[in-house]
Formats: C-alpha cells, structure tokens, sequence
C-alpha cells in the first residue's frame, strides 16, 4: 500500500471553486476527457484537488457515470502527490461508446493515465 489517500480536502466542493478550475489551463484533451488546472499562486503550499464533471447527456447510465468517477479517483489519488499544487479538473466531453463496463473502466483508465502524465 502506498499511503495514498484521498481525503475530503482533495476535493473540489463549490460551484466557484469548479469556475475557476475550468477557466484555468486546459493542460490535455483526449478522446472522451479534458483535463484543466488552475494554480492558486497565493497558496503554494497547497496540494492537488480534483473535480469531476460528468454530464448524464454524454453517460447516460448511472451505472457508467459511477464507474468513472471511480477510476479517474482511484487515477488522481495514485498520482496526487506528483502533481503540481492547484485545482484539477476532469470533464467528459462527448457521449461515451456503448461498451461493457469493464471496457469503459479499461478506456477511461488508459485515457486518464495519459492526462495526469502530462499534467507533472
């Protein structure tokens, strides 16, 4: 076990703090997400923070939505303690394929991986 966790304080909670996440960087684009990054100067000491945004008109199954959300968690809590301080933001941004879940898992991880990768 690495130590990694993902504590409350890893994530972003307000409207605002989502706002300022999303006019941030873009730093990558893949084929189904969108990584952006906003980096609070005023607070260096800061950790990363993630923020999901998964629309239902682009996941439309509960049980596809909540998949995702699992590994691009499970992808940012391996990673967090790479990345550079700041506000991340993980945005789906086109339907998903229709595909097994354990297919959609392998997808979203592969594409996450190479997000947070540049992203260090």
């Amino acid at each position: 076990m690495s130590g990694a966790k993902f504590p409350k304080s890893a994530r972003l909670l307000r409207p605002n703090e989502f706002t300022q996440a999303l006019r941030g960087k873009r730093i990558g684009r893949g084929a189904f997400f969108m990584l952006n990054r906003y980096i609070h100067y005023s607070a260096p000491d800061s950790s990363a923070r993630l923020g999901l945004v998964i629309a239902k008109r682009h996941a439309p199954k509960a049980a596809s939505r909540n998949a995702i959300k699992r590994v691009i968690r499970e992808s940012f809590r391996v990673r967090r303690h790479e990345l550079a301080p700041g506000d991340y933001v993980v945005r789906l941004h086109c339907k998903i394929p229709a595909c097994s879940l354990t297919e959609l898992k392998k997808i979203t991880r592969q594409e996450l991986d190479s997000l947070f990768d540049s992203a260090k």
